[in-house]
């Protein structure tokens, strides 16, 4: 085994349990995090039904920002769906044999990278360009930018540009997951990409990448607005009354 290939087999292992166990202990954290008031956005439903429906609606089509900002919305929506057709896409490195949906989006996927940039440009031109939004930005704000446009960018560089050995890549990827690891293509921009993802991966359960989560957890989002119907007590303020 080449140095090279040791030292990404390695990273890819971590990365991937420090983000594994680190977005699990957020997730349990959010979920021992105490809510002691009934603080849904109105309008609010008023059934756990129309809260999952809500829920549904705020992941899929992004409704409170589409009522907040058009422009930001169209950006943010750009990204995130171009996101998923990417990620949908890169499945085909990890199945053997590929599966027929998978096939099928590829030549969607491939394109969508473009959808995925365009859309975090527009994001990082709003940081900047607005006044009352650069005030509040942060660098790890324009960090994650900037980091996640360079993944972009040097994916989309890979297939349209320098061609790398997709074939080394999937034996590669493929060897990490049954523990039986294969060379690593000696790519640079390849190198650039996986090092770029898996800095993703370490810093994300510590980012504000961490609102794809949190999202199910806020207060304001999963609460039924039945306050003058039900009273609304937190666990721990009901152990109290005992």
């Amino acid at each position: 085994m080449s140095s090279l290939t040791f030292i990404y087999a390695f990273l890819m292992y971590a990365a991937t349990v420090i983000m594994v166990t680190g977005v699990a202990f957020k997730i349990y954290t959010y979920s021992r995090t105490p809510a002691p008031l009934k603080i849904p956005t109105t309008p609010a439903p008023t059934t756990q039904s129309g809260v999952v429906f809500r829920i549904v609606r705020e992941v899929v089509l992004f409704e409170s920002l589409f009522k907040a900002n058009k422009w930001i919305w169209i950006f943010g929506w750009l990204f995130h769906f171009g996101l998923l057709l990417v990620l949908l896409r890169h499945l085909r490195y990890f199945t053997e044999p590929v599966w027929s949906w998978v096939v099928l989006i590829q030549p969607f996927g491939m394109y969508a990278g473009f959808a995925m940039v365009a859309g975090l440009g527009g994001l990082w031109a709003r940081r900047i360009l607005v006044d009352r939004i650069r005030y509040i930005s942060t660098p790890s704000d324009h960090l994650m930018l900037l980091l996640l446009i360079l993944i972009g960018i040097s994916g989309l560089t890979m297939k349209f540009v320098a061609h790398t050995d997709i074939v080394a890549v999937k034996q590669f990827i493929l060897g990490l997951m049954y523990f039986d690891i294969q060379p690593m293509p000696a790519d640079p921009i390849l190198l650039i990409h996986l090092g770029l993802v898996s800095f993703l991966m370490i810093i994300f359960p510590i980012s504000k990448l961490l609102h794809a989560p949190g999202l199910f957890f806020s207060p304001s989002r999963n609460q039924v607005d039945n306050s003058r119907d039900k009273r609304h007590l937190a666990p721990w303020a009901a152990e109290l009354e005992k």
